[in-house]
């Protein structure tokens, strides 16, 4: 473990979540920041929303499969996330912050709908890798 990268210190400590879990919250620290225009304290449901936020126009409808992947499965879990950085110092915190501020503020049904959209892949012509007979025509028969 290593002073100069607190991040390994807490992924040997705690296992739950990967380093892009961490990454991101304090991306997501400095998204909500510069959203609100200046460098001050924000609370619990401020980052969460940031949080959401930054992960719909990161990763669009697979917002949600990406923060499950990184072992995210509730608000809860960002708050044990954000409690684990301010421990090693990458965060501050007030008297009044809790944990708790982050217990079930929004599901993830809610903040990662499905009628964000559905996923879907579109090729061109240009890069049409399954169409290997040069003929012109849409089946791959080369008579």
């Amino acid at each position: 473990m290593s002073d100069d990268d607190p991040l390994a210190t807490l992924l040997q400590r705690d296992r739950r979540y990967v380093r892009a879990a961490y990454e991101f919250v304090r991306d997501a620290l400095q998204h909500t920041l510069a959203e609100a225009g200046e460098q001050r304290h924000v609370t619990a449901r401020e980052l969460l929303d940031g949080i959401r936020d930054l992960a719909r126009a990161s990763f669009g409808p697979l917002a949600r499969t990406v923060v499950e992947d990184w072992g995210v499965r509730s608000t809860a879990d960002f708050g044990h996330i954000v409690f684990n950085l301010i421990e090693v110092g990458m965060f501050g915190k007030t008297d009044d912050d809790r944990l708790t501020d982050f217990a079930e503020v929004y599901t993830f049904d809610e903040a990662f709908p499905p009628e964000m959209g559905d996923v879907r892949v579109q090729s061109t012509s240009d890069d049409d890798l399954w169409d290997d007979d040069d003929d012109g025509d849409d089946d791959d028969d080369d008579e």
